[in-house]
């Protein structure tokens, strides 16, 4: 795995992360009316640290093998939606436009998903669970457009 490639594709992370910590959660996002299932504050973090890395090494070895520019595309489109997430749903606290977002989101992911198989089957099961997390998150922005429709 080369290093240097990693590391740009950790970068395109980095960068989707660090709009978590530009537009925190705060007061507004506690005062919600959420489902009893939502996961504590605490796994947030955990679970992001690894998903990016898992990210970042899909992207890495999927970018050395032929026929990888499905995969790539998606890739690129699912990071850049879920860079624009966290804005729009926690800075604009637009639930509805998160929805889309998220959405969109889920899809690129699928696709990613889908494509990475196609030419890497290691790639593809290491991103399944993030699609399960896709998954949870898309439905808690669901329940929180549903629960809080203010």
């Amino acid at each position: 795995m080369d290093l240097w490639i990693f590391l740009i594709f950790f970068g395109a992370c980095g960068a989707a992360a660090a709009s978590g910590a530009l537009f925190p959660t705060g007061e507004w996002y506690k005062s919600l009316d959420k489902p009893n299932w939502t996961p504590p504050d605490w796994v947030f973090p955990i679970a992001w640290t690894i998903f990016y890395f898992a990210l970042a090494f899909a992207g890495t070895r999927v970018a050395s093998l032929p026929d990888n520019k499905y995969a790539l595309a998606f890739w690129s489109l699912h990071i850049a939606l879920n860079t624009l997430w966290t804005p729009v749903f926690f800075g604009s606290r637009n639930l509805k436009a998160g929805m889309v977002i998220i959405l969109l989101m889920w899809l690129a992911t699928a696709g990613m998903i889908f494509h990475c198989f196609v030419i890497d089957h290691i790639v593809g099961l290491v991103l399944i669970p993030y699609l399960l997390w896709v998954t949870i998150a898309s439905l808690l922005n669901l329940s929180l457009l549903r629960r809080n429709p203010q």
